[in-house]
């Protein structure tokens, strides 16, 4: 998985795929299947007292240091820490922009606070340029490039979630795409599923986000640096 599929203004490089913790919800199967895709950890802010709840020390911490504990702190080289002053943006969208690795695996950035999520999927369709799968309790969220192919056990549910207009075509769903002009607030794809071959997703622009469950991660992971 050490294919570079992403660029961006970096400051952190690296060449393997990166777990990234935030300081939300983390249960250790949700960090296990990370890790096994993604060796290299970065915490986002608070993520960091996170990594070391599971005596993983994270490689960097990145963030304004609002929500990080100093003890937590105290206990990553000077070095390792990167604190951004600005307010502008999130701890998780800091991360996306200064570090370029191949792919982002996101752990503590579902579940728990409602606006929290959603500056998430803004970040996701914001950084276009790094690919990112946020795993969470039940599902996994990524924003699709423009032509994505998946290889899903037939009959798993896959939603789709604009967050702008968009539009697509689609193989291997029940529900095909085609002619769907995707919206939000107007048209949503909830609760697709796969039907019994791979499924291509092809997209005009940038902007939906997919929605499957959590056991299709090695398949998303293959797929997105394809």
């Amino acid at each position: 998985m050490d294919g570079n599929c992403g660029m961006a203004d970096s400051i952190v490089q690296t060449s393997k795929n990166v777990t990234l913790i935030g300081a939300g919800d983390v249960n250790k199967g949700q960090l296990d299947a990370a890790l096994e895709f993604a060796p290299y950890v970065i915490a986002a802010d608070g993520g960091a007292q996170m990594a070391l709840n599971y005596g993983i020390p994270p490689e960097k911490v990145i963030g304004d240091f609002d929500s990080v504990d100093k003890k937590a702190l105290a206990k990553i080289p000077k070095n390792n820490q990167i604190h951004v002053s600005e307010q502008d943006s999130t701890d998780f969208d800091k991360c996306l922009r200064l570090v370029l690795a191949p792919l982002f695996l996101g752990v503590g950035f579902l579940g728990g606070r409602v606006d929290h999520q959603l500056a998430a999927f803004s970040s996701l369709i914001k950084h276009t340029g790094s690919r990112c799968i946020l795993i969470g309790a039940e599902d996994l969220v990524f924003h699709v490039p423009r032509q994505i192919d998946l290889t899903l056990r037939p009959g798993s549910r896959l939603s789709l979630f604009p967050m702008m207009a968009v539009s697509g075509v689609s193989t291997g769903l029940h529900w095909p795409i085609e002619g769907l002009q995707f919206s939000p607030g107007v048209q949503i794809g909830t609760s697709n599923r796969v039907t019994d071959g791979p499924v291509s997703l092809q997209f005009a622009g940038r902007g939906m986000l997919v929605i499957v469950p959590r056991d299709a991660l090695g398949a998303v992971v293959a797929a997105s640096c394809a």
